[in-house]
């Protein structure tokens, strides 16, 4: 064919393809419209979950922040802290299976924001007690806020009338490692959050600040402990909003309908006509639903790989929650920080060393395109190296404070044993004073007493906030440097090696914190694919549930049951029962918090090597599998080859018998 005609065949199917190629140009202007339209709802939808996430996180955060607070506040034991750090997970037993189950297949942005309603409702009902109660009543010497009167603790606590009407007197007045970055961004706000709240006295705003004589350093201290909740709850509150102008699944856009890669975001939010629906594309109705319910649970559990390795989740997060919940109070207790202090260190220092963690874990399966098999070992190695760098937190602690009668003798010159603690001496006989009172005095002699009274104090005199007591009997007998026999209120420091010690805590407490949660989503990816597609919102429920339910409410209970082992002092509340522990041995303390934590980190890294020798096994099974099938279907393609070839030469034209004797 020349080129002339070739020419006119091209001008021919311009002229007679125009209208085609307009309508054709209209579909594409469309669909780029409509992948426009569908793109910018789906970022509103990820942007709106990750504000969800953020809320929740922030409450979470803030709800640990605020253990030591509400402890000293309600005058409970940190068993009774942990029932109730627990029980903010309780709420999630009734709804979470069902919702993973059929939120699949209803209107997930209407439910996600029906759950932030309720999430929002109830974090405002946990400040709901400040505003029902009693203001907050502290032990105090004198009412006066500024004098120079003189008084003597030793005689008026053998008046048990006095303390009581003053107390009263003074009281009337970008990908899946994005939404989980963010997550984690919520408890650094949390804990933020509950140290500026704990630099606030408990009843700002009721009472007339300067009234109140204790500061944050004074062990009776609490702070607003309930402004953060309703922060908190306002947050989760306008977290809803969003959801409820989104439809319920948006179109796929026409470029990725045939597109086997489209990604996972994708998946989550597009509508799936082939597993969720019935081939007359009617809406499956929940009964149908429900007969599923079962069979897809015995699915899950029967898959080896997906059981232990919820097993070793579950028994690694029961070591994180515990850590987590009385970090506050181990810094406090340990290293004699203040509470806005370690919720400070915590929230700036630990937190975002989680979240660089696990956006880093995020990074290296990314750019290496590590296998899952790679995955679960480096999931595995991130947990052995976080705990044997955690084993090394048990050289870093502080010994005990030097406190008359319970860890040191009056005179100052030997520890004292369990049986023979004791805070009455010869020193304080004649005082008359309360075994109970929890208002520690640091003498000059660098002893912390229980009280002025029970340091034999004579005399004191207030200038402001500022307490001292003179001529205190016990302070004198035992040896002092400046041969001066007063005291002021509040503890002693702790050694003077105990700072240095606090900062070399923190610094394997960061690298701890980034090494763990580096395998953060190395195994969310194992989770993910050791699972069948259509079953992975329902695996993802029952993890999250088997988490929150065996770990979340269980670890913060009895961390603290154990925790209460190691008290030296309880506090005793009005109508004489026990209230929260004054004083802590900072050993035992240590041992065990510490301990548990290993144990059970310890336990969960041999759960996590079964998980990795499991996925091995199917690896090797099905590699033998496929090589298997392989090799039979050469061997079959071979054969067929031949067959063909045999009949292809018999049937050639030219071909008689004898024909290659012949040549």
């Amino acid at each position: 064919m020349d080129t002339s005609s070739k020419e006119n065949i091209q001008l021919f199917c311009k002229s007679s393809m125009q209208p085609v190629g307009q309508s054709s140009f209209k579909t594409e202007y469309s669909s780029s419209k409509e992948k426009q339209r569908c793109c910018g709802k789906l970022k509103v939808f990820l942007g709106a979950l990750s504000f969800v996430y953020f809320a929740k996180a922030l409450a979470e955060g803030y709800l640990k922040s605020t253990i030591t607070q509400i402890e000293r506040r309600f005058d409970i034991p940190s068993s009774l802290v942990g029932v109730i750090d627990g029980s903010f997970e309780i709420g999630n037993l009734l709804v979470i299976t069902f919702v993973s189950y059929f939120g699949a297949k209803l209107h997930r942005p209407k439910i996600i924001g029906t759950g932030c309603l309720i999430m929002g409702v109830g974090t405002l009902l946990i400040a709901m007690p400040q505003f029902f109660m009693q203001q907050y009543r502290y032990e105090k010497y004198s009412p006066f806020s500024n004098s120079t009167l003189s008084l003597s603790p030793c005689l008026l606590e053998s008046d048990s009338q006095l303390p009581l009407s003053i107390i009263e007197k003074s009281q009337s007045k970008r990908t899946d490692g994005c939404v989980q970055t963010v997550a984690i961004i919520g408890p650094i706000f949390g804990f933020l959050l509950g140290s500026l709240c704990a630099k606030l006295y408990v009843d700002i705003g009721f009472v007339n600040l300067d009234h109140v004589t204790i500061t944050p350093k004074d062990p009776q201290w609490v702070g607003a402990w309930w402004l953060g909740y309703l922060i908190a709850g306002i947050v989760s509150l306008l977290a809803a909003l969003p959801f409820w102008c989104l439809p319920k699944s948006l179109p796929r856009p026409r470029s990725r309908e045939d597109s086997n890669s489209s990604s996972e975001k994708f998946k989550f939010i597009m509508d799936d006509h082939t597993d969720y629906q019935t081939p007359l594309g009617e809406k499956s109705k929940i009964m149908e639903m429900a007969r599923d319910f079962l069979p897809s649970l015995k699915n899950l559990f029967g898959n080896p790989l997906y059981l232990l390795y919820l097993c070793a989740s579950t028994v690694q997060f029961n070591s994180l929650f515990g850590m987590v919940t009385y970090k506050p109070k181990y810094i406090e207790q340990q290293y004699g920080q203040s509470s806005s202090k370690a919720n400070f260190v915590i929230g700036l220092i630990n937190i975002p060393a989680v979240a660089f963690g696990i956006f880093s874990g995020g990074i290296v399966m990314k750019k290496f395109r590590i296998s899952v098999y790679g995955a679960a070992k480096l999931y595995l190695g991130s947990s052995v190296l976080g705990y044997l760098l955690f084993l090394s937190l048990f050289a870093l602690g502080c010994e005990n404070s030097d406190v008359a009668g319970l860890t040191v003798s009056y005179q100052g010159t030997k520890p004292v044993s369990y049986h023979e603690r004791a805070l009455f001496s010869d020193c304080n006989s004649r005082c008359k004073c309360s075994e109970t009172k929890w208002d520690p005095v640091c003498g000059e002699n660098g002893i912390t007493y229980a009280s002025a009274c029970l340091a034999g104090c004579q005399t004191s005199t207030r200038s402001g906030k500022t307490l001292i007591f003179y001529n205190c009997t016990c302070v004198g007998i035992a040896a002092s440097k400046s041969g001066n026999s007063s005291g002021m209120v509040g503890r002693c420091q702790k050694d003077n090696g105990c700072p240095k010690m606090f900062l070399y805590f923190l610094v394997i407490s960061v690298i701890t914190s980034y090494t763990l949660s580096l395998g953060g989503i190395p195994g969310y990816i194992l989770l993910l694919r050791c699972i069948k597609p259509q079953f992975k919102s329902f695996a993802l429920g029952i993890y999250t549930l088997a988490i929150r339910v065996l770990a979340g409410i269980p670890a913060p209970v009895y961390f603290g049951i154990l925790i209460d082992t190691s008290c030296l002092k309880w506090g005793f509340k009005r109508c004489g029962r026990r209230g929260s522990c004054r004083l802590y041995d900072s050993n035992a303390f240590r041992h065990i918090y510490l301990g548990l934590t290993v144990m059970l980190g310890t336990v969960s890294i041999f759960l996590s090597i079964a998980v990795l020798f499991t996925l091995k096994k199917n690896c090797v099974s099905k590699h033998r599998s496929f090589r298997t099938k392989t090799e039979g279907t050469m061997v079959s393609t071979r054969i067929r080859k031949e067959n063909c070839t045999t009949s292809d030469h018999l049937l050639q034209p030219n071909y008689w018998p004898g024909k290659e004797t012949q040549l």
